[in-house]
């Protein structure tokens, strides 16, 4: 089956299929395009052919096929199940607001879930300390948790809230629950304003072994300051969000 290289109309594609204009493309990034196409007919879920049989059927030797299905993997186009491949969903796109990630993923109809891997009460570092405006001493709660979207490991979060506002009440909170919504029920605080900075990174040899996957993977790292209804900063996070499975979405508005 050949590839067209014309411009195939997907805005969520690269131009022209990512072909340069001399029509000349590496045979792993021309194999990609074909077993691309073929994950498309098959749908969600459904067994990827083995390598060998792909090979065979694109014309191309199986280390060439092997690269091209790394890509994919990267993308998030296809995942592991079992001994086999199977094609993976959509990427769950995660909206740039003030809600929680588990608010933000309910209004998507998903199952979301968080599991607890350490609660502490630290003294903060200097530049924690400064982001939130703390004094002596200078006193955190941290939450870490991995996150799970119906049952798959995504991502891992790392909250940090200062001491003296929680320090009554944090024995009373269940880390599998939202954070935000414990805040507002126990202290009436909740966030009004945020700052937030997304980068990528590659996980850390811990960070992976929580998370589950492979330390090469691309992620999305996302580090937030919260402001309370006073302008007091209250949070400071760092999430992790797993580069196959997860994308950001925002809406941009004039200002005049």
């Amino acid at each position: 089956m050949p590839v067209d290289t014309t411009h195939s109309g997907r805005v969520d594609g690269p131009s022209r299929e990512g072909i340069p204009d001399d029509g000349k493309a590496p045979k792993y990034y021309l194999a990609k395009l074909e077993v691309a196409a073929l994950l498309d007919e098959l749908g969600e879920g459904e067994r990827v052919p083995a390598e060998r049989e792909l090979a065979a059927r694109f014309g191309v030797a199986r280390e060439t096929l092997r690269q091209a299905l790394q890509e994919l993997a990267l993308e998030g186009r296809i995942r592991r199940q079992g001994r086999g491949t199977v094609v993976a969903g959509p990427k769950v796109i995660q909206p740039l607001s003030l809600l929680s990630y588990t608010e933000a993923v309910r209004t998507r109809g998903l199952r979301s879930a968080r599991i607890p891997v350490a609660e502490e009460h630290l003294r903060a570092d200097p530049v924690l300390a400064a982001d939130l405006e703390l004094h002596d001493p200078p006193e955190v709660w941290h939450l870490e948790r991995v996150i799970a979207i119906e049952d798959e490991s995504v991502g891992l979060e790392s909250d940090f809230i200062p001491w003296h506002l929680v320090a009554d009440v944090a024995h009373e909170y269940d880390p599998r629950t939202s954070l935000y919504a414990f805040l507002r029920e126990r202290l009436d605080l909740g966030p009004a304003d945020a700052e937030e900075r997304i980068e990528t990174v590659l996980a850390s040899p811990r960070e992976a072994a929580l998370i589950g996957t492979n330390p090469a993977l691309p992620m999305l790292v996302v580090h937030r300051l919260t402001w309370d209804q006073q302008g007091r900063p209250f949070e400071r996070s760092r999430t992790l969000y797993r580069g196959d499975r997860f994308g950001v979405s925002t809406r941009l508005r004039n200002p005049d």
